[in-house]
Formats: structure tokens, C-alpha cells, sequence
């Protein structure tokens, strides 16, 4: 019985030590900063319009390269970046939808959200059926600002005009 219980937990460490060695952490697939993160809603435009109304950072270019005005479409992208100080920061994204996949439209940092220095603990879409049709974002951020407290949500709007809107939920 000792030699059985040896050679199981001998063959138990060698599946360890192989499985460790054939996913090398270096191929993450999502940041282990990124600790929380919704996709939602929906946008379109003709093509000519900015991504969204604050200043994009780091913007991936989704209009037709030949520079005639396409229509364009897509969802949002909303997710919180944990910090070295524990505190998050929180982007939203214009994902475009191309003939090719999925492409960055735009990325910004929510200012309202920094100037918090926020414990982030959860980010909820409106609901949970998938893609809406109609243009427009709403999402919930749940977060603290003091680390023993409990967590108030906050929402972020997005009209259908794409005017971004974040403030206290009040309920």
C-alpha cells in the first residue's frame, strides 16, 4: 500500500511538473492587471464621426483605409486596471466590428473614476442578453473609496448621441 500511495503521488508530481512546463505564463491571454471587464451596448456611425467624446488614447484606426466614409458599428468595451497600489483605473473602448474581426476603435481612461483612486470590485453590464441593437451603453462600476467600506455603485451612460455620463447610482 506505502508503494502504491509513492508511485501514485510520484506520477501525480511528474503530470505537474509537464503540464507547468507545456503553458509558459508569458502567453497570457488578458493582463493580470485587468481585474474586471464587461462588453456592452452598441454604437454605429457613418464613418466620418470622432470615436467617442473625449479624447481617445492610443486609438486603432477602423475606417477604410482608402479614406471613402463606410458605415462603421460596434459594441463597448468597459474594464477596471488594477494599479500598484491597489486602486484601479477604469477604460472604456469602442471595439469596431471589420471584415476581419474585432479592432480597437478607441480606448479612454474615465477620468471620474481616477480622481477616485478607487478599490474596483465588480463591473456589470445592464444586462446580461448579449449585444444590444440600439446605440447607447449603460453599465454599473461597483467600487470603494476606502478599502473597509462597503461598495457603492456607480453607472456610466452612454447616450445614444454618444455623450458619456458617469455618476453615483442613486437607487
Amino acid at each position: 500500500m506505502a508503494m502504491r500511495r509513492v508511485l501514485m503521488t510520484s506520477l501525480l508530481l511528474a503530470g505537474w511538473s509537464i503540464a507547468a512546463d507545456a503553458a509558459p505564463a508569458k502567453d497570457a491571454i488578458l493582463p493580470a492587471s485587468v481585474i474586471f471587464a464587461t462588453s456592452t451596448g452598441y454604437w454605429e456611425d457613418d464613418g466620418n464621426a470622432p470615436a467617442v467624446e473625449r479624447a481617445p488614447m492610443g486609438a486603432e484606426s477602423v475606417a477604410d483605409p482608402e479614406g471613402r466614409a463606410a458605415q462603421r458599428h460596434g459594441y463597448y468595451k468597459l474594464f477596471a486596471v488594477r494599479q500598484p497600489d491597489r486602486t484601479s483605473k477604469v477604460y472604456l473602448q469602442q471595439i469596431g466590428q471589420t471584415e476581419t474581426g474585432p479592432a480597437i476603435a478607441s480606448t479612454i481612461e474615465l477620468q471620474e473614476f481616477s480622481d477616485l483612486k478607487p478599490y474596483v470590485t465588480d463591473i456589470r453590464p445592464e444586462n446580461s442578453n448579449g449585444i444590444i441593437k440600439e446605440p447607447g451603453l449603460f453599465a454599473t462600476v461597483y467600487l470603494k473609496t476606502d478599502p473597509a467600506a462597503e461598495p457603492d455603485g456607480w453607472t456610466v451612460l452612454i447616450d445614444e448621441f454618444g455623450d458619456i455620463t458617469v455618476e453615483k447610482a442613486t437607487n
